[in-house]
C-alpha cells in the first residue's frame, strides 16, 4: 500500500517513514499541505497522515479539499499533545482519525491498518462509488436507496446517515460522540440512547438476525463499526 505523510517536521517523517516500511508499506513525504495536495494526484496513495499544523495549508484545509474532489481516501490527522485542537474540525473536513504526538509507534501502525482494511468494498481508486455492495445489502449513494437480498428498505434519513457513515469505512471504529456530532450536530443535547435506538432500528431492516448483527456491530464501551 501506498502511504503519504505532510509534515514539515523532519524528525516526524523519519519516523513515521520507519513505522510505514516496517509494516511493509511504501512511503510518500511532503513537506506541506500544498506539496501533499499536489503529490496526491501523482501518487494516489492508499492513505494520507496529514500533520495539523502546516504552512501553506494546514491539515484541515488538504482535508477539505480533498473531500470536496469526492475522494474517500483514509486521512489520519497528527496534532501535538499541546495545541488546543477542537477534533469535531477534522472530522467536519473529512478526517478519518486523529492522533495526538507523541504517540507510540504501535499505535499508529494499528490506526494505519484498521482504516487499510476497508480494501476495495465499494471503493475505486479513492473515489466514492455510485454503489456499495456487501453480499446481500446494496447501497444505492446518489438515490439514496437501499436493498437486502434483492428487496428496497425504507431508510428515515438518519438510518441511511448512519448506515452510508459506516458502511463507507468497513472495520473503522467511531466513537458515539463522532456519531453524534456527525448525524445530530455539535448542539445535539438529547441522550446518548438515541444512537442506541437509531441502530436498533437499522439492524432491524438490514440484518438477517438483528440480535447477531453482521453488518452494524458494536464495539462495547466505545460505539460502532461496520463489519468486514
Amino acid at each position: 500500500m501506498k502511504i503519504l505523510i505532510a509534515d514539515d517536521d523532519e524528525g516526524m517523517r523519519t519516523l513515521v517513514g520507519h513505522i510505514v516500511k516496517e509494516a511493509g508499506h511504501e512511503l510518500f513525504s511532503a513537506v506541506d499541505g500544498q506539496e501533499a495536495l499536489q503529490m496526491f494526484e501523482e501518487v494516489r496513495p492508499d492513505l494520507l497522515i496529514l500533520d495539523v499544523m502546516m504552512p501553506m495549508l494546514n491539515g484541515f484545509e488538504v482535508c477539505e479539499k480533498l473531500r470536496a474532489r469526492k475522494s474517500t481516501v483514509p486521512i489520519i490527522l497528527l496534532t501535538a499533545k499541546g495545541d488546543i485542537v477542537d477534533k469535531s474540525i477534522g472530522f467536519k473536513a473529512g478526517a478519518d482519525d486523529y492522533l495526538v504526538k507523541p504517540f507510540i509507534a504501535q499505535e499508529l501502525q494499528l490506526r494505519i491498518e484498521a482504516l487499510l482494511r476497508r480494501g476495495n468494498k465499494g471503493i475505486t481508486n479513492g473515489y466514492i462509488a455510485d454503489k456499495l455492495r456487501f453480499d446481500d445489502l446494496e447501497i444505492d449513494i446518489k438515490r439514496r436507496k437501499v436493498e437486502v437480498r434483492g428487496a428496497p428498505i425504507e431508510l428515515t434519513p438518519k438510518e441511511f446517515h448512519l448506515l452510508h457513515m459506516l458502511a463507507s469505512n468497513p472495520g473503522v471504529v467511531f466513537t458515539r460522540d463522532q456519531i453524534i456530532e456527525d448525524i445530530w450536530g455539535s448542539k445535539y443535547t438529547g441522550e446518548i440512547t438515541g444512537i442506541t435506538v437509531l441502530t436498533h432500528r437499522l439492524r432491524e431492516k438490514i440484518e438477517l438476525d438483528p440480535s447477531n448483527p453482521r453488518y452494524i456491530q458494536t464495539v462495547w464501551h466505545v460505539g460502532y463499526r461496520f463489519g468486514d
